[in-house]
């Protein structure tokens, strides 16, 4: 985070809470995000550039976190600049061998390319997307993307991809399942993909 009001707010809340952090404060304004919704209620971001989460130091203490991390969530987003990405990929090899490594794609705007994509396959081992980013990544490599065949292309454990009102599907190399959405009434979509995510557990 910042070292910004911002930042501070975040920090002493944390604080506040009891919780835990390890926040790297550094030289760039505190990240936000705008969040509008169209007529079908589908969410539109404006995510704010060179902020601080753009610029994650890798730290002795990360360095000592990732030795024993047992499952980690990661997307595109954050390695849309040099200095976050080189950390997420060092964070991420330095990880145990059977830890759960979940690129959860979250493709927005266009803070992603090929390269980060690919890269982020070969170092996970679960999967997340969503039916529009699977068309986008299908256009991305020239290829009909299906779930089975990424499964299969980057030796993934697990292919999850969810598609809104109709349900989610599950692929593994031994098979596939699927599940209904609940009917609810929505009053938004905005952190329902990480909602679907914070699920996934290691069995």
């Amino acid at each position: 985070v910042g070292r910004d009001p911002l930042g501070d707010g975040i920090v002493a809340e944390f604080d506040a809470r009891g919780l835990h952090h390890d926040l790297a404060r550094v030289e760039y304004p505190t990240g936000t995000v705008e969040v509008s919704l169209d007529a079908q209620g589908i969410p539109c971001y404006d995510i704010r550039t060179e902020v601080a989460w753009d610029h994650i130091p890798f730290t002795a203490g990360l360095q000592r976190l990732a030795a024993k991390t047992r499952c980690i969530c990661f997307g595109s987003l954050a390695q849309r600049n040099p200095d976050s990405r080189r950390t997420i990929q060092r964070f991420l090899d330095a990880m145990p061998e059977t830890s759960l490594r979940v690129f959860d794609i979250n493709l927005r705007q266009h803070f992603y390319s090929p390269e980060v994509v690919h890269d982020s396959l070969c170092r996970s081992n679960i999967l997340k997307t969503n039916d529009e980013e699977l068309t986008v990544v299908s256009r991305m490599f020239g290829i009909q993307a299906q779930c089975r065949d990424l499964l299969e292309k980057y030796g993934l454990r697990t292919v999850i991809l969810t598609c809104g009102a109709v349900g989610s599907h599950v692929f593994t190399p031994d098979g596939m399942s699927y599940v209904a959405t609940p009917h609810v009434e929505v009053a938004d979509g905005v952190g329902a993909g990480d909602s679907f995510t914070a699920q996934i557990r290691k069995e």
